[in-house]
């Protein structure tokens, strides 16, 4: 005789059948909290899946928005939230979100932190001594700040690793979401945790190179996948308590020519910066007047684009600070006449340059330094706020301050040790 299923049971094994499965949440890769144009945060996640994830805004869940739909290079979502300036706590799948302060203590600088896979430079990216970005990355994590900026140049793996090698061995390569992963992503996580970022164009995140993965992922501006790549965004600026913080796009500026086309273009955008509130703290790729010792001793200096672009005016008055990075070393560099210092910290993890010990009393184009400090080696800033006056803390790899300085009424005083 067949046995009956109770009934319950049965109505049981039809729901399965005619209800379709649940969808299973979206996998969160990646996400951070980043200054979008006017100061306003913005939470951005990556995500497997065919949705975005839901974020938590103190006590209420927000669906994020669609920022870029998978490609081929970048298979995954990418999602993003505007965060309120009342929010006070906000998550995304469990993880509490870095949200910014009005007025920052704490500040890290650095840049050029990719590990560097091109032609026959072969960058040892399992070496930890080698390429101490992942390390730089948590130290500067556990020193608690308040705002991270990074001035350009995340992506340096654009060749395959040769076979058999290494030092390299397994990494990926180009503009997609695994090389973006191993050279950014991945190791700077301890500290997109921490606090929430500035993001700088580098030249590596020119259209030639890798500036679609900029633009979908660390750009400012909305995305557009049937629009061109651009190689230049137009000036945006974020209040720092106090200061402003004007961020430029001149990434695409060449060190050696100074094309008309290019001149005219950073030629207003320095226009613009001078139309804001100072003090402002102008920060860029590429420095205007950055020293650099080429082999057999020869030293260098000064971007031809941006120098033919300040002319005749000069930098803006309402500049008080330059932060660059490039040049892979740290200077700190007081000028004479009326342009603003200039800090380049470009020694976050890509292979070293190196630049006279003291770079006083040399000219850079038509300006001359007053005083300048360069130091060998690898390591961050951290910059603290003392009433109307900031102290740059130049730290090595390990956290170990090197070097001091302090920044007040447009001029910068170092001394090392």
């Amino acid at each position: 005789m067949k046995r009956r299923l109770p009934i319950s049971l049965a109505v049981a094994a039809l729901a399965c059948a005619v209800l379709p499965a649940r969808a299973s949440p979206p996998v969160v890769l990646s996400d951070w909290v980043q200054l979008a144009p006017g100061g306003l945060p913005e939470a951005r996640a990556v995500v497997g899946g065919n949705s975005c994830p839901e974020i938590v805004l103190d006590n209420a869940s927000v669906a994020m928005r669609r920022r870029a739909s998978p490609v081929a290079a970048f298979p995954q979502l990418l999602c993003a939230a505007t965060l309120p300036k009342s929010v006070r706590k906000a998550s995304i799948a469990g993880r509490d979100l870095p949200l910014p302060v009005a007025m920052p203590q704490r500040i890290v600088v650095f840049g050029d932190t990719g590990c560097r896979i091109k032609g026959g430079t072969i960058q040892a990216c399992n070496d930890p001594a080698k390429w101490p970005f992942p390390h730089i990355a948590a130290v500067a994590a556990k020193l608690r700040p308040d705002l991270v900026i990074h001035v350009g140049d995340y992506l340096y793996r654009e060749s395959a690793c040769p076979p058999f090698h290494p030092g390299c061995a397994g990494s990926p390569s180009g503009d997609d979401w695994p090389a973006w992963a191993a050279d950014f992503f991945t190791p700077a996580a301890p500290l997109l945790a921490a606090a929430p970022f500035v993001f700088v164009r580098g030249n590596h995140e020119e259209c030639s190179r890798s500036g679609k993965g900029w633009l979908r992922l660390l750009g400012p501006l909305s995305v557009d996948p049937d629009a061109p790549c651009v190689d230049h965004v137009a000036p945006w600026a974020a209040p720092l308590g106090g200061t402003i913080l004007a961020v430029m796009d001149d990434a695409h500026a060449s060190d050696i020519l100074a094309p008309d086309d290019l001149v005219s273009i950073y030629r207003a955008d320095l226009a613009a910066v001078g139309r804001m509130t100072p003090p402002v703290w102008l920060v860029m790729h590429r420095p205007i007047w950055g020293i650099v010792e080429l082999p057999f001793g020869m030293v260098v200096g000064g971007n031809r684009t941006m120098m033919a672009a300040q002319e005749p005016a000069g930098v803006p008055a309402e500049v008080a600070l330059l932060l660059a990075g490039h040049i892979h070393t740290f200077e700190a560099i007081d000028y004479r006449k009326d342009a603003p210092p200039q800090i380049i910290a470009g020694e976050g993890g890509d292979l070293l340059d190196h630049a006279p010990r003291d770079l006083s009393g040399r000219s850079v184009g038509a300006l001359k330094i007053a005083s300048g400090l360069s130091l060998p080696g690898y390591g961050f800033l951290l910059l603290t706020r003392e009433a109307d006056a900031w102290t740059i803390h130049v730290m090595t790899q390990d956290g170990a301050q090197e070097a001091l300085c302090t920044l007040a009424n447009r001029h910068l005083n170092c001394h090392a040790g």
